[in-house]
């Protein structure tokens, strides 16, 4: 059974940094892709960042230059270190990964990433306040 655990949520002021990290198990990440999608209140989820198959990362125009996501695939867990947060970024952020390889590139930021993923964690929560 695959489970992805996030974790790292908090509240922070703006400015600050969080970060976030994604567990997983029955899962082996190697060359398939994973990346973190999020959700704020009364909008729909949109993706953060992706890290593609070979290596690539991918980011939102939003995060850009703010977010940086990384994978230890030693311990099997994914991160997103996030910095100069802004209230904008508060959302519920959920871990994703595909079992196949990807290489969405820009993608990830569409339907096609969306639909495209296996599985999904729960979420961590992340408060920014002004």
């Amino acid at each position: 059974q695959v489970q992805l655990v996030e974790s790292g949520g908090g509240s922070v002021q703006s400015g600050g940094s969080l970060r976030l990290s994604c567990a997983a198990s029955g899962y082996t990440y190697s060359s398939k892709c994973m990346g973190w999608f999020r959700q704020a209140p009364g909008k729909e989820r949109e993706g953060v960042a992706g890290l593609d198959s070979d290596g690539t990362t991918n980011y939102a125009d939003s995060v850009k230059g703010r977010f940086t996501i990384s994978q230890d695939n030693a311990k099997n867990t994914l991160y997103l270190q996030m910095n100069s947060l802004k209230p904008e970024d508060t959302a519920m952020y959920y871990c994703v990964a595909r079992v196949s390889a990807c290489t969405y590139g820009s993608r990830w930021f569409s339907l096609v990433a969306y639909y495209g993923m296996d599985y999904w964690g729960k979420g961590t929560l992340v408060t920014i306040s002004s």
